[in-house]
């Protein structure tokens, strides 16, 4: 997904915010309003960082690890350590879990290293000073802030927060004049008859608005069906192992009524069928929001100011 958290055009709106925006990017090199540029370093760096969870560093440090845990269970059964002391059989644990410590540190290291990369950080700034000028964000990718792939949990980098910046309209407020005894305006000010209007410029015809696609109902219905269900299978299994263990058991103690749980096999099939469907039905409609969240990126890339996702999209959005 091309889904930005913000359009440049979305930024610009405020001329107060472009200004702190404008400010922000100079400090980095980056120009926070160009939507292009944006997206591919975005991508770049979203690379970057997914390439530090790879490698020969996180392969070594996963095996050491599990050797390391599994070796005083193993040990003690190989030919080789029969009969030996308990203690040397075990101590090539140790060793393991300290290569295995250092390895995972190491990546944990290069990992926060790039989260934290100058760019970024510019952009999480750019975002914070965003969200205090009233600008809504559509969707904060969970890699952005250092968050799970679930996106739960605060993140390691979080977009910072700034105290919210009043509209402009409530600090333009006009100060009233009082006049004088003789009913005359102050001396500073010249009387309203004497006043000579300045010629006003022409105003400038804004650029319309590019509308927002309205949200289908198939949409709707999949943000309330999207974090429903996911029980049927292991309940199929429970009463697939409850109808087999009872007909065991009545079989053995030749207890009649322990064949009554023979029933609940069919009754785990009914269960599985209705999950079945349940997820074909999801499938369907988290198609239907896909389709809607690349009508979005296509508004937001055309200038449009796309709201805030909700958490069952914005799940969609990072995972994909």
């Amino acid at each position: 997904m091309d889904l930005l958290p913000v359009n440049g055009a979305a930024l610009s709106a405020d001329p107060r915010a472009a200004e702190a925006i404008r400010a922000v990017g100079t400090r980095h090199g980056v120009d926070y309003t160009d939507d292009a540029a944006v997206t591919a370093l975005l991508a770049e760096r979203r690379q970057a960082l997914q390439a530090t969870q790879h490698g020969t560093l996180i392969w070594l440090g996963g095996s050491t690890l599990i050797m390391g845990v599994v070796w005083p269970f193993i040990g003690p059964i190989l030919p080789a350590f029969a009969g030996k002391d308990p203690f040397l059989v075990a101590a090539p644990a140790g060793p393991l879990l300290v290569v295995a410590v250092a390895a995972l540190t190491l990546v944990r290291v290069r990992w926060k290293r790039e989260l934290i990369h100058p760019v970024l950080a510019g952009y999480r700034e750019t975002l914070g000073v965003a969200r205090a000028h009233g600008v809504p964000l559509t969707h904060i990718p969970a890699w952005l802030e250092g968050r799970s792939s679930t996106g739960g949990g605060k993140g390691a980098a979080p977009v910072p927060t700034y105290p919210p910046v009043q509209p402009a309209a409530a600090q333009a407020t006009p100060v009233p004049t009082t006049p004088d005894r003789d009913g005359n305006a102050p001396d500073d000010e010249s009387p309203a008859s004497e006043s000579t209007p300045e010629p006003s410029a022409p105003a400038s015809t804004p650029a319309p608005a590019v509308p927002v696609p309205p949200k289908p109902s198939k949409v709707e219905d999949y943000e309330r069906m999207a974090d429903v269900g996911g029980w049927h299978d292991e309940t199929g299994w429970l009463l697939i192992f409850a109808g087999v263990i009872g007909t065991a058991w009545a079989y053995t103690d030749g207890s009649p009524i322990g064949y009554a749980t023979v029933f609940l096999v069919p009754m785990a099939v009914f269960v599985w069928l209705a999950g079945s469907r349940q997820g074909d039905e999801k499938n369907e409609l988290r198609e239907e929001a896909l389709k809607y969240v690349k009508a979005l990126e296509a508004a937001q890339a055309a200038g449009a100011h796309v709201p805030e996702l909700s958490p069952q999209l914005r799940a969609l959005v990072d995972k994909d």
